[in-house]
């Protein structure tokens, strides 16, 4: 009997021990995170907005995490094909998503396969940028006073691009409809980039994009800025009128990019891409190149974006169904 209570004890201790060594090799399989390519999913086309932001942290996370992180563009739908794609993938810290407030509004436009906050982790609050509508000097409108005149005798002749139904841009104007009581018809794009390239080909009255990938077209005169959709005056646009100071009040519409990882990622990957990518965010060179880009750093961890999260999708969900923007 003492043999046995003896053999008992000692089988306790080497379960024990098993479990501290298969513990401490967990530990270690996790610390060599990563190991191989880490793909960031962008679910817009290259030369937008998005992308911009995702391949400025593509570079800059490669050399901190040694390994080569690349930008994959999963385009359409909105963005809901790429960020379903991020949604499925497997939760290992080597497929990732940076993307737009769309994510957060799609689901109250039509049917979408994911949940944003069900399906994701969050990684990291990187910035934001207000939208700009635009124009051609050519087209005639010179103000956003002028557009609302215009709109108003023109019965839903004028017409708009935007990134895509749903986006935040196309919001803004939405909104801007709302507040002036008027019609224009909407004509979405697959993204900024083609949005943009229609405004400055001509064939849409006004546009309404992210800021980023515009300043140069303002400044050399191929595009009229008539106002933002910022809170207050951007820095390399101060002559630019928020839609406040364009006559229409309540009007605050700024296009926010995320950092997310698959729900499941290991917490340690989790906190390592935080780390990482806020320590990317407070370098000056970076904050400029993004100032550039179009984009104000705002950076928030995990608890504060799933916050903003939380709080951000019944206020779209609100405007969508205001706007009559609802599909399903």
């Amino acid at each position: 009997m003492k043999k046995l209570v003896q053999l008992s004890k000692l089988a306790v201790c080497a379960f024990a021990i098993l479990a501290v060594v298969l513990s401490a090799l967990g530990s270690e399989a996790r610390a060599a995170w990563p190991e191989r390519t880490i793909t960031i999913i962008v679910p817009f086309p290259a030369g937008g907005p998005n992308d911009l932001l995702g391949r400025l942290l593509a570079a800059e996370l490669t050399p901190k995490l040694g390994q080569t992180v690349i930008v994959e563009n999963r385009v359409g739908a909105v963005g809901n094909i790429g960020i379903s794609a991020g949604a499925r993938a497997a939760p290992d810290g080597y497929t990732l998503l940076v993307v737009t407030g769309v994510v957060l509004i799609n689901p109250s436009v039509s049917e979408v396969a994911y949940d944003p906050l069900k399906d994701f982790a969050p990684v990291a609050y990187l910035g934001a940028a207000p939208n700009v509508i635009i124009t051609r000097p050519a087209s005639g409108i010179t103000s956003i006073a002028d557009l609302i005149a215009k709109a108003k005798t023109s019965s839903g002749k004028l017409n708009y691009a935007s990134p895509g139904v749903g986006s935040v841009s196309q919001l803004a104007v939405e909104l801007l409809k709302l507040r002036a009581n008027i019609d224009l018809t909407h004509i979405p794009f697959s993204g900024a980039s083609p949005a943009l390239q229609a405004a400055l080909a001509g064939t849409v009255d006004i546009a309404s994009v992210s800021i980023a990938g515009l300043i140069g077209h303002i400044r050399s005169g191929a595009l009229k800025a008539l106002a933002q959709t910022g809170s207050e005056h951007w820095v390399d646009l101060p002559d630019v009128p928020t839609m406040a100071e364009a006559g229409v009040s309540n009007v605050v519409v700024e296009t926010s990019q995320m950092f997310l990882a698959p729900t499941g990622t290991p917490t340690l990957i989790i906190k390592r891409l935080t780390d990482e990518t806020q320590a990317v965010l407070q370098e000056p060179e970076i904050k400029a190149k993004m100032l550039k880009a179009g984009f104000m750093v705002k950076y928030e961890g995990p608890d504060d974006l799933h916050a903003r999260m939380i709080r951000e999708i019944p206020m779209w969900k609100e405007i969508v169904e205001r706007a009559g923007l609802k599909t399903k």
